[in-house]
């Protein structure tokens, strides 16, 4: 079976879960799929996770994270911590594939373990350290394995629901000094992730 990787930065959580759920009912399986989420949605509310791992997970540490089952992806998020992002909610097969890359690695290993899963899945390093930083920055990532029939409509339904045009929203990181993801940095104040939010419009749900 031939597959493509299609990958999606949403500004909220409610986008990227109703994204999740509109993949799974084209049959896209949920292992197929993944999620990484800022732990709060574009009102600050927080987003659920079934499994908490608690303050200082780290991705290398593997009771931190479900990586989904029978219920559909979002019924197995876990809560975890990347460096230079702070927690997020998390499940998936690139969330498993970083863990299991990096398990026992420092700090900045973890980082570079969710970094190297998108470039090893046929992400860009350019837009791996982009995607890094835009969850860093309150957004949410969706990553779908997706078999060739069903990829237009795939990419349809991410189009849909609000994807971040990763060179527009790369080129305004860029002119804001932004130049690469860096895991040692501290990560972002809620009120910093809440300017951040304010500088771009909310994708109209559908």
């Amino acid at each position: 079976m031939t597959t493509t990787t299609l990958t999606g930065l949403y500004d909220t959580y409610d986008a990227a879960t109703r994204t999740v759920r509109a993949l799974e009912a084209l049959s896209v399986p949920s292992a197929d799929i993944s999620l990484v989420a800022y732990p709060a949605d574009g009102t600050g509310e927080s987003v659920p996770a079934t499994n908490d791992a608690g303050p200082g997970a780290e991705i290398g540490a593997s009771t931190g994270v479900v990586l989904g089952g029978g219920a559909g992806l979002l019924a197995g998020l876990g809560m975890l911590a990347i460096p230079g992002v702070g927690p997020v909610v998390a499940a998936g097969w690139l969330v498993a594939t970083a863990v299991g890359v990096m398990a026992g690695a420092g700090a900045g290993g973890a980082a570079g373990g969710l970094i190297g899963s998108m470039i090893s899945s046929g992400v860009t390093p350019e837009q791996a350290e982009f995607y890094a930083e835009g969850i860093r920055r309150g957004g949410s990532l969706v990553t779908a394995r997706v078999e060739t029939a069903l990829f237009d409509a795939a990419e349809a339904i991410m189009e849909r629901h609000g994807r971040i045009d990763p060179v527009t929203r790369g080129k305004a990181y860029y002119d804001g000094g932004w130049r690469r993801f860096d895991a040692t940095s501290s990560p972002m104040a809620p009120a910093d992730i809440a300017r951040e939010r304010a500088r771009y419009p909310v994708f109209p749900l559908i």
